[in-house]
């Protein structure tokens, strides 16, 4: 059985390694998972975020790597069970001058430029909080708020507090400072996503998935990439 599985250049989640070849925590987790269930088979396609839910709803591909779920994009396609649970987190300059800790506190500062890509989740949570469009530097990719930092234009780039955390580890001008949430907010969950039609792969995904979220094998292979136990212990059981 062959699957084809979409991916962008997101580390420590999924991303192109010195080898050509996919690697990252959610990487190990499809190939775990898929072997199986009987693949014998993975080809992997690079591609943009904003190709993701219109490659897998057209069939270029049957599978998309974790990316969060949403109503919105619940409507247009079929999660998986969550597979980790993770909030936001900001890339910042080092020693965070600007002391930007929140979308708020973005918003509070006329001088602060934030690099937003318009299909994440991180997009809409800006704009709720009240950062201006004057204030928003429009990204296609997670390679280009790295470029903003170097060339000077932003002062912030969000993201997961994981993928902000392997950001910041790879470059020492940077900082990553995790997110402030209110007291009743929960951190999201992200998870596998696939054509609203295609119940036989959702199905043995799900079935395999239940099996093999939070065993030791799981719990070493994400650990590699810096996910913490909270990232983990807070979807076990979900979706069951």
């Amino acid at each position: 059985m062959k699957i084809k599985v979409a991916y962008i250049e997101e580390p420590p989640f999924y991303w192109t390694g010195d080898d050509q070849r996919p690697t990252g925590a959610d990487i190990e987790v499809a190939e775990v998972v898929l072997r199986a269930i009987g693949v014998t088979d993975i080809e992997y396609h690079l591609t943009s975020f904003g190709e993701f839910l219109p490659g897998v709803q057209e069939g270029r591909w049957d599978m998309n790597v974790p990316i969060f779920v949403t109503a919105e994009r619940a409507q247009q396609v079929a999660f998986s069970v969550p597979i980790w649970t993770i909030g936001d987190g900001f890339v910042v300059r080092s020693g965070n001058p600007k002391q930007l800790t929140s979308y708020e506190a973005v918003a509070a500062r006329s001088d602060a430029r934030i690099g937003l890509i318009p299909e994440q989740i991180q997009f809409a949570a800006a704009k709720a909080a009240g950062v201006r469009d004057s204030q928003i530097v429009v990204l296609k990719e997670q390679p280009e708020g790295i470029a903003a930092f170097m060339a000077g234009t932003i002062d912030a780039f969000p993201g997961t507090a994981l993928g902000c955390r392997s950001i910041a580890g790879a470059n020492p001008a940077l900082e990553a400072v995790d997110v402030e949430m209110g007291p009743s907010s929960d951190a999201p969950v992200g998870g596998f996503s696939f054509a609203k039609g295609n119940h036989a792969l959702l199905d043995a995904v799900n079935k395999q998935l239940r099996q093999y979220l939070g065993t030791a094998d799981h719990r070493a292979r994400v650990a590699k990439y810096g996910f913490t136990p909270s990232e983990i212990d807070g979807v076990i059981g979900r979706g069951q």
